[in-house]
């Protein structure tokens, strides 16, 4: 007898996503002669993605993206960074240190990246590859569900085709990813396991660039920003040069922007108008485009086992972003799990147990020491002791007291704080605590720093004028969000955190709204998905159900 799923068309592998975890996936399956069919949702790749950007090719790496795909910082990279440090910031008093040795430890080479120009070159590869296997790439094409067959994972489900079978699936669909949750592998339970970044890509001359930042045409800078400019929120700031443009953001801790009532967009303009950029920027500022993004915490979330039947996670997808204070590594993880999730079906194809893959894929994972980066186990043992609020409000206490002062303000101390920023050691046990992001920063600006005496007058574009830029295609009667809870208690969260709505804004994707009832006087939440970027922060912070749009829908980033 012949059941409805045998109809269904067949792959050996399909991979979901094309970034840079799903490309890495694919050219190595097509590499292996394994007939891959890649599933983008874009109207084409890079459309629906936003990174910082670096890229790393570590020396231990298993894979870098040069690797797998010949000219690749020729032709889809940016800058190469030559120049890393990081400023800390007491109102116009600032710190430097240059992190040369931390971005230099295990690195063959590192880009700064826009996600737009990089993945389009890269679907184009991919597409040239696969379809010598018998594949191909499909753009426009969400993949809304797995598809089961007595239980068992066997394929996916599309919107705009019918189900697929494959003996391989590659979730690479990003940090919101629908197949990680259906699967039951990952979920949106904790504001703290998370990340939210905000950034704008802002132009600049090259020359302009190469003066400003002094550097050499070839050459790039990368600064971070943490202190007392984003008032207790913890996280902090990055400014990356592009060949004509600057990616400037801020990322935080998401369960520290609610507890505060951060608005994003206000934070990043803490970092854009504040002295230290004036220097830059002399009041010149064109915003091309502003974009948010969830970004998970590794450390909390890369998950152990990340696979479930025929499905195997790569990326933000597996959580596998390394965010630990100054070291912020993800697209060059989510390579080297798209290569390795290929090799390890590679070296099982054929077997009957629909987790040999997956097993072998946790394997090399570990083996190759990419899980040990993600998850450090410094950090795990100490986490424990060093973010125990006992703990935290005694270091705290002292950093506020004259004592503080002493022991972080003499030469010998701002010596050790330098080296400090620069282990690797150290920095992996970073705790998550306003400690590491605001409180030291902010101290040894005060007690080291130099006073900064530009004045910026720029002025960024308001919220409204950054939505008006950006591109929509609105699924119009198909909204991807459902609010299941109106009232404030429960979704009033999304109201600040979304990085499109604000407390005073009505044109974002939510705003409140006291309504008087008999009587009585109760805020309310609403809803409106055509200004939303795809974030996925309210899915976290707020009672919603979450969805991506419908293939090609929704908004359309240029930049990246």
């Amino acid at each position: 007898m012949t059941s409805e799923t045998d109809v269904y068309e067949h792959y050996e592998a399909v991979v979901v996503g094309c970034g840079p975890g799903g490309a890495a996936a694919a050219s190595r399956l097509a590499d292996h002669d394994i007939e891959t069919l890649v599933l983008e949702r874009g109207t084409e790749a890079g459309a629906k993605n936003v990174s910082g950007g670096l890229i790393y090719a570590e020396e231990s790496a298993p894979y870098t993206i040069d690797d797998l795909f010949d000219g690749f910082r020729e032709r889809a990279s940016e800058r190469p960074v030559t120049d890393y440090y990081i400023h800390n910031i007491a109102g116009n008093a600032v710190k430097t240190y240059d992190l040369t040795d931390l971005h230099e430890h295990d690195t063959d080479w590192c880009d700064a990246v826009l996600r737009r120009e990089m993945d389009t070159w890269l679907e184009q590869r991919v597409h040239e590859k696969t379809s010598e296997t018998g594949g191909g790439v499909l753009t426009n094409v969400r993949v809304d569900g797995l598809l089961r067959e007595n239980g068992e994972i066997v394929g996916v489900t599309c919107d705009e085709l019918d189900p697929i079978k494959a003996d391989l699936i590659v979730a690479a669909d990003g940090v919101n990813s629908e197949l990680a949750r259906e699967a039951g592998l990952m979920d949106w339970e904790e504001p703290d396991e998370w990340f939210q970044g905000v950034k704008a890509v802002v132009d600049m001359d090259p020359g302009a660039i190469d003066d400003r930042f002094d550097i050499a045409p070839d050459e790039g800078a990368a600064h971070l920003f943490s202190g007392d400019l984003f008032s207790d929120v913890r996280g902090g700031g990055f400014l990356y040069t592009n060949e004509d443009s600057l990616s400037i953001g801020t990322v935080f801790h998401l369960d520290s922007l609610v507890e505060q009532e951060a608005e994003p967009h206000d934070l990043l303009d803490a970092l854009l108008t504040h002295p230290v950029l004036a220097g830059w920027f002399q009041n010149e500022y064109h915003e091309r485009e502003y974009a948010a993004k969830l970004v998970p915490d590794s450390k909390k979330v890369a998950h152990r086992r990340p696979y479930r039947d025929r499905l195997v996670l790569v990326g933000d997808a597996a959580g596998q972003m390394q965010a630990q204070g100054p070291i912020i590594k993800g697209m060059n993880h989510a390579v080297s799990a798209g290569a390795l999730a290929a090799d390890a079906f590679a070296v099982t194809r054929g077997n009957r147990d629909p987790e040999a893959a997956g097993r072998r894929y946790t394997k090399l994972l570990n083996d190759s020491g990419t899980m040990d980066k993600l998850r450090p186990r410094r950090y795990e043992l100490s986490r424990t002791v060093s973010e125990h609020d006992a703990v935290t409000n005694a270091v705290e206490r002292v950093l506020d007291s004259p004592l503080g002062s002493l022991a972080v303000g003499n030469p010998i101390a701002d010596r050790l704080l330098e080296r400090a920023y620069n282990s690797p050691f150290l920095v992996s046990m970073l705790p998550d605590t306003k400690t590491g992001y605001v409180s030291l920063p902010t101290l040894i600006a005060a007690e080291h720093g130099k006073t900064i005496y530009w004045e910026s007058d720029i002025e960024p574009p308001s919220l409204e004028e950054r939505i008006g830029e950006l591109t929509y295609d609105t699924d119009v009667g198909n909204p991807h969000i459902e609010l299941l809870d109106e009232s404030y208690e429960e979704s009033g969260a999304a109201v600040t955190a979304c990085p499109v709505s604000a407390e005073d804004f009505g044109g974002g994707c939510y705003r409140s709204e006291t309504v008087k009832t008999n009587g009585t006087a109760e805020t309310l939440v609403s809803l409106d998905t055509q200004p939303c970027v795809e974030c996925g922060t309210c899915a976290v912070v707020a009672d919603t159900a979450w969805e991506h749009p419908r293939g090609g829908k929704g908004v359309e980033f240029r930049e990246g």
